[in-house]
């Protein structure tokens, strides 16, 4: 069955940065996008990026874009969203999303302080 398992999340102070990795399984990665969402408390999930299943193509909601990076390893599995400049209002719970479906990560905390 599909898996998807995030990691990398914690408490980091504003200007820090943070990496986040979602490992998945039970799908052919390689050949489908994946996304990050995030959720910040009382607020709806908002799409944070997404890559295309060959790395090529991304997206970034504007909130993020010239901060995150999204990428991914189609020999690992594992899509990562590398975060940088982190802001207070990043706080959240992060989702890793295969793309288009209901398969949804555990979430990962990230805080960050200011």
């Amino acid at each position: 069955q599909v898996q998807l398992e995030e990691s990398g999340g914690g408490l980091v102070q504003a200007g820090g940065s943070l990496r986040l990795s979602c490992a998945a399984s039970g799908f052919t990665f390689r050949s489908y996008t994946m996304s990050w969402y995030r959720q910040a408390p009382t607020k709806e999930r908002e799409l944070v990026a997404t890559i295309a299943s060959t790395g090529g193509t991304t997206y970034y909601a504007s909130a993020v874009k010239g901060r995150f990076t999204i990428s991914r390893d189609n020999t690992k599995n594992t899509v990562y969203l590398q975060m940088n400049s982190l802001k207070p209002e990043d706080t959240a719970v992060y989702y890793c999303r295969k793309w288009g479906t209901d398969y949804w990560g555990q979430g990962t905390q990230v805080t960050v302080s200011s």
